[in-house]
Order: structure tokens, then sequence, then C-alpha cells
């Protein structure tokens, strides 16, 4: 008979063994993201595939808050994370350290994730993802500092996602193709 599994079955790693353990080699940038719960969900996301590291930026709130902690639980204190004051620093830093960075926005000439001829360049390198503002995507200006723009295929009359939805199938998308060892 089919049952659900106990946190013990699943075995779940401790925080120490998760900060001990090898990370997919990609870096969570939230530009000027608003919502607390957003912040916590990509917290919670980011642990689930481990990430290596969030930046937080601009107004994007920080751990230690009861909002975050929400809906993070606890993934604020598995994964790393840094503040930025400035999102074009964060990633100019990210790109001097040998970083590919693609925003996740909708461009003319977006990389359409899981149905797009063009490859991602991401072997061999470290990646950064940038996620934008809830109302105005990620910042114009950060975008010729990028090495090109993933865009999620949509369907229905809305062109956009919840920046943590969007966030969850984008760290998917390259969980599948920078897979570590579970």
């Amino acid at each position: 008979m089919t049952h659900k599994l106990t946190t013990e079955e699943m075995g779940r790693m401790s925080v120490e063994e998760f900060r001990a353990s090898e990370k997919l080699p990609l870096t969570v940038v939230l530009d000027n993201v608003r919502s607390l719960n957003n912040i916590g969900s990509v917290f919670r996301t980011s642990d689930a595939f481990r990430v290596e590291h969030i930046a937080l930026c601009g107004i994007t709130a920080t751990p230690p808050h009861r909002e975050i902690h929400k809906t993070a639980l606890g993934a604020e204190d598995s994964v790393a994370w840094s503040y930025h004051e400035d999102t074009a620093e964060c990633v100019k830093g990210l790109k001097e350290r040998g970083y590919k960075i693609y925003a996740v926005e909708q461009v003319d000439d977006s990389i359409k994730i899981g149905i797009s001829n063009k490859e991602l360049a991401i072997e061999g390198h470290p990646i950064a993802i940038v996620m934008g503002n809830e109302i105005e995507g990620v910042q114009e200006s950060l975008l010729p500092l990028c090495d090109g723009s993933l865009e999620i295929p949509q369907y229905g009359t809305k062109h956009s996602l919840n920046v943590s939805c969007a966030a969850a199938i984008v760290i998917w998308e390259m969980f599948k193709k920078l897979r570590i060892d579970s």
C-alpha cells in the first residue's frame, strides 16, 4: 500500500550537511523583489535544488525576517546569500568572476526555455539568473550586462508569472542542465 513518506524516510540532510554538500553552480539574483513571501519562496526552491547562492539586491529584503521565514521555512539558514545595494554592481562582479549571466525576461532575442533551438552556453561556467521586480521585471539597464535572456513560454491570456513561480521553473531547468549527483 502507498503511504506518504516521513521526513526521516526521505533522508533529508541537516543545515550543516547542506552547507557542506556540493552545490549547483547557480546564483539567483533577485533584482528589487518587493514581496517577502516571494523572497522566502525563492530561498525554499533554492534549498530544494542546492543552489549555491542568492544575491538580494536593491529593495529586496534580507533575512532574518518573519515574513521571509514564513515561506522559506528555514531555507534562509541553509542557502548562502548576500546583499547588494546595486544590482548592476552585483552582476558586474559575477561577470568578473566568470559567471554566464541570464536575465529572465521577455525580450526580442530571448531563449525560450524548453522549446528554443538556441543553446545555452553554460558548460564549464557558473551561472547566474537575474529575476526581476514583480511589476517592472528586470531593469532594462541590466540587460546589456547579461549574456542573454531566458523566457518561459506562456500560452494563455497573461504574459507573466509570479516571480517565485518563474524562479522555480528556471531553477528546475538549470538543475536539469547542471545536475549534481545527489
